[in-house]
């Protein structure tokens, strides 16, 4: 395979209260890391805002509920909260209304996804282990705003115990983690680079963020040319040709005669959506192979056209790497409800790049997130196809069955310890791995029509 810049190396898915009066938001510092003001030219920002006690019970010692009032801010489109202990849950409801940005209305409250520690590099990496990783909710993308107010409530737990007269109920209030913070993400709204591929012969006087912009792009040198926006489709003939030059001395005699291999879909490139490459760690991480994909949803709303997609992606990027603390977005694809694919995670959209999105099982899988939250409404049929087309073309790469099933190596979770070989579909959700509503009912009941699809585009 070719590699120019491909080959670099790393080692290692409520009642109303009412709020006091806070100053208007600018861009606080987050307990252990710097502020990160808007910079003229560098497209995006984050605002990160300590919240504030509402009420306080003196026997837990914490504050059981915080947030913020409306107030005045810079403009931000994706909002979530985040906290110093990434291994702590919050167990509560937190809400978000904001206000579209140049006007006076004001959204309704809406619940932002709390179960989002397990989208997750595994335990023991160097990404996990980096001292930067935070707890956090899913993001919500909200959409052009300019105004915020916020609410997060600690849940009330109910127990019995007995007693001499029978049993009674006690009630007690969960602690809310330490180091409430609201982050307000601005994607920037720089459009994605449109301009012909890269001339190669010119790299030697790019500055760092345009060799980092190359790296990315090299990554997938052996599909396409470098600064390519998109990787376009192939037929039947042309997937299984590129196959046998990308895998030509790991096949077996039996991939070679009949290799099960879906055509490669089109994939809208990490330069197409306009990843800010300076905000990722340098260098890719790889695992071994690709036996098992995890499919996601993003918790982030159904609330966004397919138009602002990128816009909804780089959001995403940026709260998993500044808010969250990760070396990179946490998925290795993203799909959009109109069925376009992209890639996420740097490194090679045919490579195994480790990714972290399913705690635990990261080795030796893929994870792909639908952007959308699929609990109670239905996935669209262009999602759940072209899931089954990106996997019969990944899956098939690696020689997996779509409808069948592997063992993956559990590397510690809340459903396996670590260690514990676990049978697992090839393509499973997120909730088989980890204990999550993760993919959301509704595209969970659909992960069987994508299996059964994927399989017939391998032509088995």
């Amino acid at each position: 395979m070719r590699g120019f810049l491909a080959s670099s190396i790393g080692v290692t898915c409520a009642a109303v209260l009412a709020l006091p009066s806070v100053p208007a938001a600018g861009a606080v510092p987050t307990a252990g890391r710097a502020a990160e003001p808007h910079v003229a030219g560098i497209p995006g920002s984050t605002q990160s805002l300590p919240l504030a006690p509402l009420t306080h019970d003196r026997s837990l010692g914490a504050a059981t509920a915080q947030g913020l009032f409306r107030q005045d801010v810079r403009h931000f489109s994706m909002v979530g909260v985040i906290w110093d202990n990434p291994d702590t849950e919050l167990h509560g409801r937190v809400q978000v209304r904001t206000r579209a940005a140049g006007t006076d209305a004001w959204s309704g409250w809406q619940d932002v996804e709390t179960h989002n520690t397990e989208h997750a590099a595994d335990p023991d990496t160097a990404e996990r282990s980096s001292g930067r990783v935070r707890g956090a909710t899913a993001p919500l993308w909200v959409g052009d705003s300019d105004g915020v107010e916020v609410r997060v409530r600690a849940a009330d737990e109910r127990r019995t115990e007995e007693t001499g007269r029978g049993t009674r109920t006690l009630a007690a209030t969960s602690p809310l983690p330490s180091g409430l913070r609201l982050e307000l993400v601005d994607p920037g709204d720089e459009a994605p680079a449109q301009h012909a591929p890269v001339d190669a012969s010119r790299t030697g006087t790019l500055d760092l963020e345009t060799a980092e912009s190359l790296s990315a792009s090299a990554a997938n040198v052996d599909l396409a040319p470098l600064g390519t926006t998109e990787i376009p489709a192939l037929d039947e003939r042309e997937t299984e040709q590129e196959l046998f030059a990308l895998r030509a001395g790991e096949l077996t005699e039996q991939q070679r005669a009949k290799p099960y291999i879906g055509p490669r879909p089109r994939i809208v490139t990490r330069r197409g959506w306009g990843a800010n490459e300076k905000l990722r760690e340098r260098g890719f991480v790889y695992t071994k192979k690709v036996k098992a994909a995890f499919v996601h949803h993003t918790a982030s709303g159904n609330g966004y056209r397919c138009s602002q997609v990128p816009s909804v992606i780089r959001g995403i990027y940026r709260y998993h790497v500044r808010s969250m603390g990760w070396r990179d977005v946490g998925y290795n694809f993203l799909v959009d409800k109109c069925g376009t694919v992209y890639e996420g995670r740097a490194g090679g959209v045919a490579k195994p790049v480790l990714g972290a999105h399913t705690l635990g099982f990261n080795s030796n899988s893929m994870g792909i997130a639908v952007i959308g939250t699929f609990g109670s409404a239905k996935p669209p049929a262009a999602a759940v196809t072209a899931v089954a087309r990106l996997t019969a073309w990944k899956l098939g790469l690696w020689g997996a069955n779509p409808q069948g099933k592997t063992y993956l190596k559990s590397g510690g979770g809340n459903l396996y310890r670590k260690g514990k070989n676990v049978r697992l579909n090839v393509i499973s959700g997120h909730r088989d791995g980890f204990s999550t509503e993760c993919p959301g009912r509704q595209l969970y009941r659909k992960l069987g029509t994508a299996r059964s699809t994927s399989a017939r585009y391998q032509g088995r």
